[in-house]
Formats: structure tokens, sequence, C-alpha cells
């Protein structure tokens, strides 16, 4: 059944019931308020640092949408484009459009107007509605998008090249004429992130969506009475498809601006969240804020918290075993997937197999998983080759582009360009990116495995492995090291402890700087090549 079932489902059953709250720490600093004055801010919802909407609330907002859409003409196989931080609208938006038919395209709130142009003419988006954040980058290419095409306004101070999406939705039905949908219909187009050059659009089925829905509650458990804690942002597959737990079990869930660890700890005790998703950087600086002494855990309610989960990177062994030190009730699970496979969940590690943290895990609910060589032939038990997916989840095709998905779907069949090697116990272990493999006088390099041992050692915080340009080698490997706040570290120290390594494994080059992610958790490791390859091809000329 489509997507939209499920809502509909649940303002019958839960109505009364807050499925989504909406907290803004931002709010909450400027009004000097904690977590410990929860009960004053509950009992004035008008106050701007907590928002929150019932099911009832939120399936009339999207049939609000819905009937607007469909009042400027929008039909079945349109495109609606969604240009919105997190934010209380920011699903019954996605929903409403759902609802006509048309096509939810969510855009990255980090595109830039030449990014939010390309993926607007891409997708062929027909409406794009955008907020407050966006009114510059919007209105720099405003004349030209705004050509066929409509635009929306979601906030106060409505500009004049838009349309107030809060004035006109206010005077729409609540009820909406359900339309006839099936799994086959194209639900929603997704962009990729762009690691690897410009972003892709992904076309899903409503099947895609209806799956990842399933996926989620069958590996995470959620009932009713769970709540979850979202921080991500909800343009990317990642957070929506964890947040589809929530939708499945008519549970609520928490949309939380801001990472802080401060912050999140709050979160998790004033509406008593019980499973929070977290990227690798959020975990660390939260676990370095509890052994600084900067957060106290007996300080807040986290009783109930039963889950943390991450995914989008790899994740360091000695990150969930100091995890455990301060919560060792915790259930742990780490989830790998791809915008191409309807985000997380075809690889999962499982809740009850701890013990082989570091592997991606094994296939997920419904989904087939194979390793491969370059021929497309499977490898044998712990030979390195191309991971592929099938299920339910994989994506039509990319929009538009027949060569980039020949490239990557055959028979069903999506391969991911990840490196991966199985052990013998069935779980995978991802080895690298496969374009982003180094080659060093002949040798393959892996920089996750590379990545993966220094993240052990214990003043490093964060880590990333590129290939540098060499006259001799080909390529060299190089380590781009973060180090926690306030460590101190030399090369020499750093170089003695690869020491472990083989010696082909060992960077040959070791620079102290941040590395940067991008909104999903995913090194940016095409910036840091920018950076770094320039600085070094220079180097080599100025020798020569």
């Amino acid at each position: 059944m489509p997507i939209i079932d499920l809502l509909e489902r649940n303002a019958q059953m839960y109505g009364e019931d807050v499925c989504l709250v909406e907290l803004n720490p931002e709010v909450q600093e400027e009004r000097r308020v904690t977590w410990r004055d929860y009960e004053l801010i509950e009992s004035n919802p008008t106050l701007p640092y907590r928002r929150e909407i019932t099911w009832q609330v939120f399936d009339e907002k999207a049939n609000r949408f819905a009937n607007l859409l469909v009042s400027r003409g929008i039909q079945k196989g349109d495109k609606v484009g969604i240009l919105l931080m997190n934010c209380l609208e920011w699903l019954p938006i996605y929903f409403g459009i759902l609802k006509t038919g048309a096509l939810a395209v969510p855009l990255n709130f980090r595109y830039d107007s030449a990014e939010i142009k390309y993926c607007v003419e891409l997708a062929d988006v027909d409406v794009l509605i955008f907020g407050p954040e966006f009114i510059g980058r919007v209105e720099a290419i405003a004349d030209v998008i705004s050509k066929g095409r409509i635009l929306f306004y979601l906030g106060g101070n409505c500009p004049s090249f838009a349309d107030d999406y809060d004035h006109l939705t206010a005077n729409c039905s609540s009820k909406f004429e359900k339309r006839n949908l099936t799994d086959d219909d194209d639900a929603a187009i997704y962009f990729s992130s762009g690691t690897t050059g410009f972003p892709k659009a992904i076309l899903h089925k409503h099947r895609s969506l209806m799956h990842s829905c399933k996926v989620e509650q069958n590996h995470h458990q959620q009932t009713k009475d769970d709540v979850f804690l979202c921080i991500p942002p909800l343009y990317h597959t990642g957070a929506k498809m964890h947040w589809f737990g929530s939708l499945l079990s008519g549970s609520k869930a928490v949309l939380l601006k801001g990472a802080k660890p401060k912050t999140i700890l709050e979160a998790v005790s004033m509406e008593k969240c019980t499973i929070v998703w977290l990227l690798v950087p959020w975990a660390q600086d939260l676990l370095e804020s509890l052994d600084n002494g900067t957060l106290k855990k007996e300080d807040y309610q986290l009783d109930q918290w039963r889950l943390m989960h991450i995914g989008a990177q790899p994740v360091p062994q000695s990150l969930i075993k100091h995890w455990l030190e301060y919560f060792p009730n915790h259930k742990y699970d780490t989830n790998y997937g791809l915008s191409e496979s309807i985000g997380p969940g075809c690889v999962h590690l499982g809740m009850n197999n701890i013990h082989k943290v570091g592997a991606i895990g094994v296939p997920g609910y419904g989904w087939e998983v194979k390793i491969v060589d370059e021929n497309k032939n499977t490898v044998k038990r712990g030979e390195v080759g191309e991971l592929a997916v099938k299920g339910p989840g994989v994506m039509t095709c990319y929009y538009k582009d027949a060569k980039a998905t020949n490239e990557v779907l055959s028979d069903g069949w999506l391969f991911t360009g990840d490196m991966a090697e199985e052990d013998e116990d069935g779980f995978i272990f991802l080895v690298d990116r496969k374009k982003d493999v180094i080659i060093s006088g002949g040798e393959n390099l892996y920089p996750v495995q590379i990545e993966n041992f220094l993240s052990k050692h214990p003043k490093i915080k964060d880590v990333a492995v590129i290939g540098l340009p060499d006259k001799r080698l080909g390529e060299i490997a190089a380590a781009i090291i973060e180090l926690f706040s306030g460590m101190e570290c030399t090369e020499d120290e750093i170089n003695q402890f690869c020491m472990e390594l083989p010696r082909y494994k060992r960077p040959r080059k070791i620079i102290f700087a941040d590395v940067p992610r991008n909104a999903t958790g995913k090194i940016e490791k095409p910036k840091l090549r920018r950076i770094y390859q320039s600085a070094r091809l220079v180097a080599d000329q100025n020798e020569g």
C-alpha cells in the first residue's frame, strides 16, 4: 500500500496523540530556558522553543497543502521541491505532496544558488517551497526558475517573488479526496550526496518508501511507546527513513535543531527519548563532554534510552566500547545504506551483534547481498570485492540518466561502488569506496582500513586518508588527522603508532587539520583532494 495510508491510519487511531515535536535550542539559549523548566514549557505551548502537533493535525496539514497544490494544477507525476531546514512543517508538506500523486523532491539545505537551479531543472520540479534561510539563494535565481514554476514561501515576511504558504494553506480544506495510488507509482526523487561529483537524481516508487518503514521497524522494534530523537536533516533518506519506523508504529518523534552534546542530553531528558540516531562526530563530542566533566550523566533522565545507532560512515570499535562504559544497558546498531537503496538498512549490524562492531553487518530485512569481482562474479569469502544489494528498496533509476543507471543496476542488483569483504561468520566489512582506492607502487591501499586503525589512537578525534600524487610511486597515502580538543601530537608519534601496520599501508604524509564532513556524516574527500593534491603538485613543481 502507498505510505500515505499509514498517516491516515494513525490520524484515525491515534488522532489526539502527539506525533512530532520540534525543539529549537537557539531559542532556548536566548530565553535561558533549561530542561528543568520543562513543566513550564509544557504548560505554555506558545513558547517558540518547543512546538508539537498530533497525528490528526499532521494529517490535516498534509491535506491542506495537497489541496493547495491541486488548486494550482498539480497532478499525478508532477514534481514538488522542498528546500527547508528541519521544522514541524517539513513532514506534513512531504506527505501533502504524496497525497496528490506528485513526487516529493527534497533538496540539500547546503546547496548554493547554482546547485539549487541545477537540481530543480534536472528533476523537472514544477513547484518549489522554501524557507527564510534560503531567500537570498532563491532570489538570485528566481527570474530563471520561476518561469513555468510555482514558488511557495514558508515563514514570516513573504518575499515578493513567491506566494505565502501559511496564508494560502490556512484557506484550504483540511479534508482531501483520496487519490488512487499504488506501490508501483513514483513517489520521490532524492539526490545523491555529491561526494563523487555533481548530484544525481534518484527515483523511487511508493514501494521503496513502504519497504523502508518495514525495514526500520523490523530492525529496531519500535512500539507505540518509543520516542525517536531525529537530529540529521530530513532532506536526506537516512533521517526520514529512520523516522518511518515511528510512522509505522504510530509513535512520537522529536526534531532537534542542533547537535551539541548538552542539547542532545537535554532533549532525551525532556521528551523521554528511547531511540537516538547519531553520527560518529556527535557521539565523540558527547563522550568527550562526559570525559572532561562538562556534562554529568546523573544530571539527566536517561533510564528510558534503550537504543543508540549510527550510520553513514565506518564506526570505530573503540568508540562503541567507550560508549558502553557510560551506557552499559544500551542496545547498539550500525546501519548501512545509500539513497539509491532508500537509505539505511539494506545491511545492518543488528542489535544483538555488538560483538561484531566494526562490521556493517548482515543483509537487512527483505534484502539480498553479494560481493563481486570486476566481472560481477561472486568472490570467495574473505576476498575483497564490490558490494551489491537487491531488494524492494532499490531505486527505479537515475532520473533522465540512462547511462549512469546502467552502470549501477543489473538484473535488480544495485552495485554500490563500495569495496567490502565477508568474514567467516557472514558479517560484511567495508573496505573502501571503489573510487577511493589508492594505488601506490602497484599495491592497492584501502583508506578505510587505515582510517580504522588510526582512529584507535587516543588523541585522534577524526581522520581521513586520501591519495596524493607521487613521482615514484604514482600515489602515496596521506592522513589528515583532527585531534581532540586540547591534545597535542607530532608526526613522529603517529608514525611510531603506525609501525603496527604493514609497511606498505603506513601513511607517507601526516597532516594535522580539521576533517570536513557533509550533513550526512560522510568525509568530503573531493574537497580534501582539491586542497592537498594541488598543494602537493605545487610543491613538486617547485622542487623540479
